[in-house]
């Protein structure tokens, strides 16, 4: 896949290059390849939604987190992930790195703004009027999170009530399930978490279809782009892409590292060290949850107990998604700062729990933060001319990203486990996980749910 996005790139670059704003064939240009190419999104966009939602559910059937160690676990993903967050609200806020898009955009987002309604005026001030109806009080946010009907989340794609509303079905079926004496009731609830197991993998071969066709969409945005803007638009991506790896760079180089040294007592370069493989490989095959028998294999090199490796890695990976939020999280506030958008501090933690709802469940899946991303731009409220434009910038190096992304969600999986295991006396584990032919062959393996 990277390989066909990668010359997909290279092509779309090329065309856009070569014929800028002219006609290719048969009076097409480039501009409507930008039109087909947020036909996709949109398409992405719908099935999104479902995505989460089911996400959430099938965690809900398939993990049973227990006692001392869940809570545990827990309360270190919210400490990972309000780091995460400090450092993209400071990274946005102190260094202003959306700025360089911001001329670019208001100029584009009116050209296509007329393009979309049949040539019709564009007043200046249109951007800055959109701006102010996003500063919204905590009030008035939380109300247009109160859906009037269950249906009216799905429809509207309100990512953070969809996530709410699969968490308390959740929690309702598995107080049902524990506390019911009711044979039938008992039927009935298992096999509606049957439905609920096979409908999260039919959503996610229908979103494994359409994510083939990614390079195509690619193709044609990045010519749209570049028919538009010509070369400068490689500059943008480089600002965009050096914004996200200092990110993630700061979170997992700097915080893990020294998370995992003060309270876990194991030093970066043993942590580096034990850890490199795994996390390679997550870097090479965009997914942390594939990556999770070679996490295992690490964390008993460094000495962590089974128990714990397993909550982490198996389990917790399903909440511990740093990598995903951090990134969903600062791009939209950077592409929401290139749209001239002054975002107060409430609007922009509004964005980040969106980032946080849109992640959870998903970590492990190839293409996540591709498909999941659509939805906090919309949970941001941006115009629908400047996602249009700016999506196809971010969509080009997704490639890349989404392997920096599944490496930082391997080494949380393995802080994770280090911190659950610190004040604890590691106990051996009673197989190797390297002798494990899958990762569906781990999971089977003795009592997990235990």
């Amino acid at each position: 896949m990277y390989l066909r996005v990668v010359l997909s790139v290279l092509a779309g670059a090329t065309v856009g290059l070569t014929f800028g704003q002219k006609s290719i064939a048969f009076g097409w240009t480039t501009a409507e390849c930008g039109l087909f190419s947020s036909l996709y999104i949109q398409l992405l966009t719908t099935l999104a939604t479902p995505l989460i939602f089911f996400a959430i559910l099938d965690a809900f059937v398939r993990t049973h987190i227990s006692g001392r160690q869940g809570l545990k676990m827990l309360l270190i993903c919210c400490l990972n992930v309000t780091v995460a967050f400090a450092i993209g609200l400071a990274i946005i806020n102190l260094w202003q790195p959306g700025l360089a898009w911001q001329e670019l955009l208001a100029e584009r987002s009116k050209e296509l703004a007329r393009s979309t309604l049949g040539h019709q005026t564009v007043n200046d001030g249109d951007m800055a009027e959109k701006a102010k109806k996003i500063s919204l009080s905590p009030l008035e946010i939380l109300r247009t999170y109160i859906p009037k009907s269950v249906v009216q989340p799905f429809s509207e794609n309100t990512v953070l009530t969809v996530a709410l509303l699969a968490i308390l079905i959740g929690a309702a079926m598995r107080s049902l399930k524990k506390r019911t004496s009711d044979r039938e009731l008992t039927a009935a609830i298992e096999l509606f978490e049957h439905m609920i197991i096979a409908t999260y993998q039919i959503v996610l071969k229908l979103l494994s279809w359409i994510i083939e066709f990614a390079p195509v969409a690619i193709f044609l945005a990045v010519a749209s782009v570049v028919g538009a803007t010509g070369p400068m638009v490689f500059g943008l991506v480089g600002i965009f892409l050096l914004t996200v790896v200092a990110a993630l760079g700061l979170h997992s180089m700097g915080y893990y590292l020294l998370s995992t040294w003060i309270i876990g007592g194991k030093s970066p370069y043993l942590f580096l060290r034990e850890g490199f493989t795994a996390i390679v490989t997550g870097f090479s095959i965009n997914s942390s949850l594939a990556t999770a028998p070679l996490t295992l294999e690490a964390l008993k090199r460094l000495k962590v107990s089974d128990s714990s490796a397993r909550l982490s890695a198996c389990i917790g990976t399903n909440f511990n998604n740093d990598g995903i939020t951090l990134y969903e999280a600062i791009t939209a506030l950077f592409i929401a700062q290139a749209a001239g958008m002054l975002l107060p501090l409430g609007q922009q933690l509004t964005i980040l729990m969106a980032a946080l709802a849109g992640s959870v469940g998903i970590a492990g899946i190839p293409n996540s933060g591709l498909i999941i991303l659509t939805l906090v731009l919309k949970a941001a409220e941006l115009p629908e001319e400047t996602v249009q434009l700016a999506l196809p910038i971010v969509y080009s190096i997704d490639f890349l990203n989404a392997r920096f992304r599944s490496a930082v969600n391997v080494m949380g999986d393995m802080q994770v486990a280090i911190l659950l295991d610190a004040g604890t006396v590691a106990k051996q584990s009673r197989f190797e996980p390297w002798e494990l032919t899958s990762y569906r062959q781990f999971l089977s393996h003795g009592q997990l749910e235990k």
